[in-house]
């Protein structure tokens, strides 16, 4: 494997600017998750239902939020669009941490809502800062980092709330999002190439269509298998005794899907969404025979090197389907069919752990991504072979 093409992005100053911003951006969010849920139970003294439902909340508007700001940002662009994210998600989360519960759902969905959308935004800004050979590549990067801000986000929030309370801890991990929201702001990273600066709107009927829908169900199989398999393992170690060893399982997980984004980056050619989904459901299964931690790890580490070039391959994949003028919505709802598929992932590996056991829940959301991936592969198969005769007529 050459380093070479990765050399040829990071030597790129808008790339570089991008995808440290991305990285940076979210963090906050990766560890507001975590940080909300022990709020809710620690600080307010609520539930663990109760904060799962202020959870889910605030990950529907999230999820809402996606296509609906990348939209925008593709009609009035990235200055106008984040503006108004920095006042509303400022003012929400300057309050909220000092509110009580019902106060504090709403200004997390509103705050949800209005949250720079940053994961359309880093990825609409990497594709435009390097050439169509170079996407992959950084996309991929992209993906690391994606991976990076997951593993240290929610280590760094928790920490922190421990220590100085998860009030403050909030407080300062949001008006750390709005900083960098500003420097966002202020940069304002082109979001189309040059060559297509002044491309004009299309109709979303020319792009919405079975492929594009098939690439988004697969992005929300890919994070049914992820978190599904996520909460299975966490119930298997509570189950064995050994929860001390989380970090330990999670570390090799994030570390094996980090090699895999990075060698899958270096590769000449890419692969197919769909081929990539159904090997990461294949790497999954054998979890559910592990019988302990540093089992759980090493398989972790296996299933990871698939996660993040299944995520980068359908981006990508996106990429070739839409045109550029609705990239901003387009990578929205192909984000917001993650974050659904992270939303039925936890219940559905929940309900199989309380009826049958944490090993039948990873098989469940295994055979679901594997289902996705055929279904998808089987109709992309078909399109690709009705196109083909009329290409050869044209």
């Amino acid at each position: 494997m050459t380093l070479a093409p990765y050399r040829r992005v990071l030597a790129r100053p808008r790339a570089r600017q991008i995808l440290l911003l991305g990285l940076l951006l979210r963090i906050p969010i990766f560890g507001t998750g975590v940080l909300l849920t022990l709020h809710v139970v620690e600080h307010l003294g609520r539930s663990w239902k109760e904060a799962g439902l202020l959870s889910a909340m605030a990950t529907l508007a999230i999820a809402i939020s996606g296509p609906w700001r990348g939209r925008l940002i593709d009609r009035y662009g990235l200055r106008r669009v984040v503006a108004p994210s920095l006042f509303v998600t400022g003012a929400a989360w300057a309050v909220a941490p000092f509110v009580g519960y019902g106060m504090l759902m709403l200004l997390a969905t509103v705050g949800g809502l209005f949250v720079i959308p940053i994961f359309t935004v880093a990825r609409q800004g990497v594709i435009a800062a390097v050439p169509a050979d170079e996407r992959r590549t950084a996309l991929s990067v992209d993906g690391v980092a994606v991976e990076l801000a997951y593993m240290s986000g929610p280590a760094v929030a928790v920490w922190a709330g421990t220590q100085w309370g998860t009030a403050p801890t909030l407080l300062v991990v949001q008006m750390c999002a709005v900083a960098g929201g500003v420097v966002l702001w202020w940069l304002n990273p082109p979001m189309r190439e040059e060559a297509d600066v002044e491309a004009v709107e299309v109709p979303r009927s020319s792009w919405l269509r079975p492929r594009f829908v098939a690439l988004c169900l697969t992005a929300a199989a890919s994070t049914v298998v992820l978190v599904g398999s996520e909460v299975a393992v966490v119930a298997a170690l509570r189950e064995w005794g050994q929860e001390t060893q989380l970090g330990l399982v999670f570390a090799a997980w994030g570390l094996g899907s980090i090699i895999g984004g990075i060698a899958y980056g270096a590769m000449s050619r890419g692969r197919s969404p769909y081929v990539l989904l159904a090997g990461l459901a294949l790497v999954t299964a054998p979890m559910a025979l592990a019988g302990s931690a540093f089992t759980v790890a090493a398989l972790g580490l296996l299933a990871g090197l698939l996660c993040a070039p299944t995520i980068t391959a359908g981006v990508e994949a996106v990429t070739r389907v839409v045109p550029t003028a609705a990239r901003g919505e387009a990578m929205g709802w192909h984000g917001s069919c993650m974050t659904i598929g992270s939303a039925i992932g936890a219940p559905v590996a929940g309900l199989m752990i309380d009826s049958t056991g944490y090993r039948s829940a990873i098989l469940v959301v295994a055979l679901v991504g594997l289902l996705v991936a055929l279904g998808g592969g089987a109709a992309a198969l078909v399109a690709r072979r009705e196109r083909r005769p009329l290409e050869l007529a044209a």
